[in-house]
């Protein structure tokens, strides 16, 4: 897909948050977030929304948990754009060393909705996940990799 202006502006957004990850930076990863966000990650509760999605302390309690830079690439990332509404989705290779020395390497799926606010694109949706095994164990699949 050829980069539009507004899909370049996305990526753009994409990217800050890549690098707040990386970089353990708390308020930039939220600052991304509309609001009214609502989320589904990866861990616990089922669904966070508005200013918990937007709070600081959340996302650095996890981050607190990590020795090393979270880096947390896309792969395989598709944008698309309607006017005032966007969604991007693909694959997220996470991968560094938690503080007690257990090396992360995690592929999961990861699809964000955006709306355009003035002249700035914002996350109003995330929503991250792993495949789970359909034998009866609802076990994790936490070992795929593309």
């Amino acid at each position: 897909m050829t980069d539009t202006p507004d899909a370049a502006r996305i990526r753009a957004v994409l990217d800050e948050f890549t690098a707040a990850i990386r970089n353990r930076d708390a308020a930039a990863a939220v600052a991304i977030y509309t609001d009214d966000a609502v989320a589904y990650g990866l861990a616990p509760p089922l669904s966070i929304e508005g200013q918990q999605v937007r709070d600081p302390a959340r996302i650095q309690t996890w981050f607190d948990t990590w020795a090393s830079p979270i880096e947390s690439k896309p792969h395989g990332l598709t944008i698309r754009v309607g006017g005032d509404i966007a969604y991007a989705f693909g694959l997220r290779h996470m991968t560094g060393t938690k503080t007690d020395g257990e090396e992360i390497d995690l592929w999961f799926r990861s699809t964000v909705c955006l709306v355009r606010q003035g002249s700035s694109w914002k996350i109003a949706h995330a929503h991250d996940s792993v495949p789970f095994a359909m034998d009866g164990t609802g076990r994790a699949l936490l070992d795929l990799k593309p």
